[in-house]
């Protein structure tokens, strides 16, 4: 009986390359070769990689067909890889070429498994100490003093080679040689975990007999901010580790990994695999072979190590699985969370997706049995959650140019004299959104994008936050050439800090904002000194929302409770609610009960008035009855199309003829909006045009999409994507 997994010598094979031109035909090489297996095979004078895909199905004489060069030393494709890779490329419209190289993004990864060279840290520090020197024993000890390649490791630190020579003939560091793909430690499911609440026992045991039972399970694990999610989960990690089967755990931020790692760690007495972009190439190298031949047993990572090869997985968990960041809107567009419910559909694995407040996607899933729902209700230990009040900024005496009002000040100086820490919310960074001419009234803006540029006086510098341009704070108006009136306008947490360190003299500031950091390593430093009391106000934009624990925090001040509700977005509501009840709920984790305070121009506003009642529940109640007179999303079916060209004409007649010839979604009721320009036009000096299909739940909006667009040519330089269920429309 013919084997369907393998391909005997000389028998033609379909080949997906990670090249743009789809599946070609070979000859499989002498000893055969297995469905899945990665290889290097020949294209035009080049050598590529790709994976045996299937049988050939091309109708030209065999004898044209070129053998396969060679076979990559890597276990195929799990049958199971390929079929998630297929599927997600049908539903996201995604050609599969693309999806195999992001599948495969793993340095070296067609190296033969030969020992290579590293270095780790050993010695005392160098007698002659140079900033070099210093940036190569930071970047090791970001790395757990090593072992890294010493290529690697100079890359990393910015420096020569010859720095790093320098060190090991100091005695600093020792080089030696290493397996370049050795397993990972086994993680010990019979180590007891901490002790569980009766919520939290209950959720896990539920959790823990999905797992016993087998097969594919989705739950909906929701619990408020200090409930206790992760050491529920974890349980459910433990009783699939115990079954012999490989876990999942995605976290949408690299900062929250330091203290995750840890508590598995203390946990299964071992350390993970990690997959992020902090992670060294050499690392994603030996993690990317370990998940194909199950020489690891838990991963954590970021949203693309839900592609990773993993041999059996039995558990995927997407912990805040409301982040916005768990969706992709580049090269591959697609959602992590929802990806992961097709992956463990296909794999027979349980997914769960924690979240003190979830999507509303998840919340109608659960509430109409598609997903089951776990609930954790209250704190964990004797922590209470914190007490919720709007400060009304209508009736507050502002001095102007200040954004702290009287009330959360006098709060704020509370807890300095309680010797307790203040959390300052603003979800702006830098020091101004907005440089003004207070003579012409021009803004600064971007010369690459429409788009202000944002004033960011730590680095003395205006940066786009759209492409990343910056140029010098100007002194002279670009406009009008008038010196000595550019004025920032509207705060940032930067110009915030200034406003605290004037506000409350005495007080330690520290402020938590992506841009300030250079390193995944300084801004886990940053985090752990808050956390043991080494600031008494944190000045923090959305990612202090994001699972950190400070125990001494009692008090949160949202600047402005209203940023959020503005614009016509459709999720602005339910993104404005998730994300101050997550901030608020860094206020008193570790036992006093803490206080939130939200400054806004409306407490009237139905979200703020869903934040202060406490009625979850009605507030998702009545978004999902908006959403589903309106035909939106869980309710209706929503595409993106975004098209780009350097020439404003060209794409507006490009978009313009597309929209022509909509026949295809009109077929299945879709409707068809735009074409419109972009909220921001032009980003990276290409002009940007939208549309946007509209199409009841259940219609097969992918097939109209995919016959629309069948045949269509784009014209020289003219850049389209598809956005499956886009999440910003921007």
């Amino acid at each position: 009986m013919t084997d369907p997994l393998h391909y005997a010598a000389g028998q033609r094979i379909g080949v997906l390359t990670t090249e743009p031109v789809g599946l070609l035909d070979y000859l499989a090489p002498e000893g055969g070769v297995a469905l899945g297996q990665l290889v290097v095979v020949p294209l035009g004078p080049r050598r590529v990689m790709g994976c045996v895909w299937g049988p050939g199905a091309g109708d030209f004489d065999a004898a044209r067909l070129r053998p396969v060069g060679r076979l990559i030393d890597a276990e195929p494709l799990a049958p199971s890889m390929i079929e998630f890779l297929n599927r997600t490329a049908e539903y996201t419209l995604t050609p599969l070429p693309h999806l195999l190289r992001m599948a495969t993004r793993a340095p070296g990864l067609a190296d033969p498994p030969a020992a290579r060279r590293v270095v780790h840290r050993t010695g005392d520090p160098p007698q002659r100490m140079t900033d070099a020197r210093a940036r190569i024993l930071d970047t090791l000890d970001e790395h757990g003093g090593g072992p890294l390649e010493p290529g690697e490791l100079a890359r990393l630190a910015g420096v020569g080679s010859s720095v790093v020579k320098g060190l090991i003939a100091a005695g600093t560091l020792t080089e030696t040689e290493a397996a370049r793909d050795a397993p990972f430690p086994r993680l010990d499911p019979g180590r007891p975990g901490k002790p569980l609440s009766p919520d939290q026992r209950a959720a896990a045991d539920s959790l823990a007999a999905a797992q016993r039972k087998g097969g594919f399970s989705a739950t909906l694990l929701r619990g408020v901010t200090g409930s206790g999610k992760t050491e529920a989960y974890l349980e459910a990690v433990a009783e699939c580790l115990r079954h012999g089967r490989q876990a999942l755990v995605m976290l949408p931020e690299i900062a929250l990994s330091a203290e995750f790692l840890d508590r598995v760690e203390a946990r299964f007495g071992a350390r993970p695999g990690e997959w992020h972009s902090g992670v060294t190439g050499a690392e994603r190298r030996r993690l990317w072979h370990m998940a194909g031949r199950h020489g690891v047993d838990l991963v954590v990572g970021a949203r693309s190590a839900l592609f990773l090869p993993f041999r059996d997985l039995g558990l995927i968990v997407v912990d805040e699985e409301h982040d916005s960041a768990y969706k992709q809107e580049d090269g591959v567009w697609y959602s992590a969370r929802d990806m992961a419910v097709l992956r463990a559909s296909i794999e027979g694995a349980q997914v769960v997706l924690a979240s003190a407040t979830p999507s509303l996607e998840s919340w109608v899933n659960a509430q109409t049995g598609k997903y089951e729902r776990l609930d954790l209700p209250s704190r964990h230990g004797t922590a209470e959650l914190p007490e919720m009040a709007a400060i009304d900024l209508r009736t507050e005496e502002m001095r102007p140019g200040t954004w702290i009002s009287p009330t959360l000040a006098r709060a704020v100086e509370a807890r300095l004299a309680r010797g307790e820490q203040s959390l300052l919310f603003l979800n702006r960074r830098g020091y101004a959104p907005v440089t003004v001419c207070r003579a012409c009234g021009a803004q600064v803006g971007c010369d690459d994008c429409d788009a202000r540029m944002v004033e960011h006086r730590v680095l003395n510098r205006l940066v786009c936050h759209q492409c990343g341009a910056t140029k010098p704070i100007p002194t002279v108006c670009p406009a009008c050439g008038v010196e000595g009136k550019m004025a920032p306008v509207g705060p940032g947490v930067e110009r915030l800090a200034e406003e605290v360190a004037a506000r409350f003299p005495n007080a330690r500031a520290a402020i938590l904002s992506s841009d300030l950091f250079s390193s995944a390593r300084a801004l886990k430093e940053a985090i752990a000194g808050i956390s043991a009391g080494e600031a008494d106000i944190i000045i923090g934009t959305q990612m202090v929302a994001k699972g950190h624990n400070f125990p001494n925090l009692t008090l949160v001040g949202v600047i402005d409770a209203d940023l959020g509700l503005q614009g016509a977005d459709l999720r602005a509501a339910e993104r404005s609610f998730q994300l101050m009840q997550q901030v608020a709920g860094r206020a008193g984790r570790a036992g006093d009960r803490g206080e939130a305070l939200l400054q806004t121009h409306q407490p009237d506003h139905p979200v703020i008035r869903a934040i202060l009642s406490g009625d979850e529940e009605a507030f998702w109640d009545a978004e999902a009855a908006a959403r589903s007179q309106a035909g939106m999303p869980p309710f209706g079916r929503l595409v993106g199309i975004i098209l780009s060209h350097p020439d404003l004409g060209a794409v507006t007649d490009f978009a313009r003829h597309l929209a022509g010839r909509a026949a295809p979604l009109a077929e299945i009721g879709a409707e068809l909006w735009g074409p419109a320009p972009a909220p921001i036009t032009r980003i990276r000096g290409r002009h940007r045009v939208r549309m946007l299909i509209r199409a009841p739940r259940q219609a097969p909006v992918q097939d109209a999409v995919r016959r629309w667009l069948s045949g269509v040519k784009l014209p020289t330089n003219m850049r389209l994507a598809v956005d499956i269920d886009p999440q910003s429309f921007l």
